[in-house]
């Protein structure tokens, strides 16, 4: 059976895409929304 992610799951996902450098996130400070 497979497993959901959890809250924190998704969290620590979050964290390290923002450790990577997460494109949305440059995007961001760029763009106006």
């Amino acid at each position: 059976m497979v497993r959901q992610p959890g809250f924190f799951d998704v969290e620590e996902r979050l964290r390290e895409l923002s450790a990577k450098g997460d494109d949305l996130e440059r995007i961001a400070v760029l763009v106006d929304f």
